[in-house]
């Protein structure tokens, strides 16, 4: 087919390279207009345009695509059979919608209806789930509401994060993209409605997310702070100040501990959790420090008997 591809993220890469090696003609990659980062606020290009380069594709990155008449003709002349959407991070404004004989064909990284949204692979981690995977859905005007053509499904491991989930997602979601395109040219596919009272949102995530809430149990404590890696992380207060948590995990025989007490032994700090839980705290970052160990911040902040997080 000739494709239009869409997309910005490190999570789009794979289906844009792999729909590449699979003989797919792609004329034009649309992404985010680079943007300043790091302490020196250098322009950084997007991991989607790097790929685009590197590959030998045109790249495209308007501000806005809603009322951009030189983008919209740009897209128009090349006629694509469909439009492939990965991560983009922009509304698909109607006509876009309208221009491919088999639309707008976008890959989320959920089972969709559930984690509809800006963060599916964060949220589905930080509300314990077991399994999540990939759908590919036909975008309309609505935020992932769109009709599913093809799903997949893949365990999340007790210890995934994140970072380590997102691709294992990546690489099956160009996979089943490069199926879903077999099958809408075969005629073999048949388009199914979501179901939307099933529906779960994903929203993009907040520093406040990140605030540990000690009130939580520990098991929900150490799924956030899995699923909310590198940001935000997980925070709290210690004596007033910024306390981040990198590392934690709940304690199999728990402590009689209030939430948020905490309870400091030769190499071991453990914390208070709701419904009597106790979370150990393994590695962490006061306020303006370096990342130490639970020995090192024992032994350099000799936390006191009854001294609580969150404070």
């Amino acid at each position: 087919m000739l494709l239009a591809f869409c997309g910005t993220p490190r999570f789009a890469v794979p289906t844009l390279e792999r729909l590449v090696e699979a003989g797919h003609s792609v004329p034009l990659a649309v992404t985010q207009p680079d943007r300043p980062r790091g302490r020196g606020m250098e322009l950084a290009i997007s991991p989607v345009k790097e790929s685009a380069i590197r590959l030998g594709i045109p790249v495209a990155q308007p501000d806005k695509i809603k009322s951009n008449d030189t983008f919209r003709q740009q897209l128009s002349a090349l006629r694509p059979d469909a439009i492939i959407v990965v991560g983009y991070g922009r509304i698909i404004p109607q006509w876009m919608i309208d221009l491919p004989r088999f639309g707008n064909l976008n890959l989320h990284a959920s089972l969709l209806p559930k984690y509809r949204g800006a963060a599916p692979i964060q949220w589905a981690i930080a509300q314990g789930e077991s399994v999540t995977g990939v759908t590919t859905m036909r975008i309309d005007a609505g935020l992932d509401t769109g009709d599913i053509l093809m799903q997949r499904e893949l365990p999340i491991a007790p210890d995934d994060t994140a970072q380590t989930l997102g691709p294992k997602l990546a690489t099956i979601g160009a996979d089943l993209m490069l199926e879903t395109l077999r099958g809408l040219e075969s005629g073999q596919i048949r388009s199914i409605p979501q179901d939307h009272s099933k529906a779960t949102l994903a929203p993009i995530l907040t520093k406040e997310d990140g605030r540990i809430d000690f009130q939580r149990t520990a098991t929900q404590i150490y799924n956030r702070l899995r699923g909310f890696q590198p940001w935000p992380g997980g925070h709290t207060l210690f004596r007033g100040r910024q306390l981040q948590v990198h590392r934690a995990h709940p304690v199999d025989q728990p402590l009689e501990l209030a939430p948020g007490q905490l309870s400091a032994e030769a190499i071991r700090l453990l914390g208070g959790c709701g419904n009597k839980t106790t979370l150990e705290l393994i590695e962490l970052q006061p306020e303006g420090k370096r990342r130490m160990s639970a020995k090192d911040f024992v032994n350099g902040y000799h936390p006191q008997p009854g001294e609580k997080l969150g404070e």
